[in-house]
């Protein structure tokens, strides 16, 4: 073998060297990559907070505003006395329908059952005016984790936003509403007589 002739072949070997480190790089990124995605989508992964910020903009979610503490000595407003809007902010169909139907058999009064404008994480929302407080009250009474928001109606009526945590109301026996008992003020409500109704700038949306 001459001289050039091995040249060449050295050449060659090194060159076949190098694809092969650059190969195996190659696919130790991609092993890498397809790890880092497997973790991710197992949640084993947490995303770092700027990276989160390019994700599609979340459903509201259970944040609670200053709400008003019933009025000092409101009773439990008699069910038949309350007219409730229900509304659906899940993709979960019929949930309006039959939450309205399980309402309607306490003796509430179902103003509308219908789809909400924006969807919701959260259990739920009672929206009331200041003049609907103690029937707020008296419908939270019938599920769990609620959140109560003030908006600038002038009427009676309550609104309910079922969420995506809602699973059913509480049975008739665990509500815990004595007609004769005034209401209790629950921890971080805003006494009644401290509140300022919110002004309308634009008609109430129940989603």
């Amino acid at each position: 073998m001459t001289e050039q002739d091995r040249g060449r072949q050295l050449r060659r070997r090194h060159m076949h060297e190098r694809q092969a480190v650059i190969f195996g790089v190659l696919l130790a990124a991609l092993a890498l990559a397809g790890l880092g995605a497997a973790a991710v989508f197992t949640g084993s992964l947490n995303l770092p907070v700027f990276a989160r910020e390019f994700a599609a903009e979340p459903s509201p979610t259970a944040t609670q505003d200053p709400y008003p503490c019933p009025p000092a000595g409101a009773l439990p407003v008699p069910y038949g006395q309350i007219t409730v809007k229900v509304y659906n902010a899940t993709n979960r169909v019929g949930l309006a329908g039959a939450t309205a139907a399980s309402l309607a058999e306490r003796g509430f009064v179902i103003g509308a059952k219908e789809t909400a404008a924006v969807r919701y994480d959260g259990t739920a929302r009672i929206i009331f005016g200041t003049t609907g407080v103690a029937a707020a009250y008296t419908l939270a009474a019938q599920l769990d984790g609620a959140v109560l928001i003030l908006d600038p109606r002038t009427d009676p009526s309550v609104d309910l936003a079922l969420g995506a945590e809602f699973a059913e109301l509480k049975p008739v026996e665990q509500v815990t509403l004595d007609p004769a008992a005034p209401l209790v003020a629950p921890a971080g409500c805003t006494p009644f007589d401290q509140v300022v109704a919110p002004v309308a700038t634009e008609p109430p949306a129940a989603g």
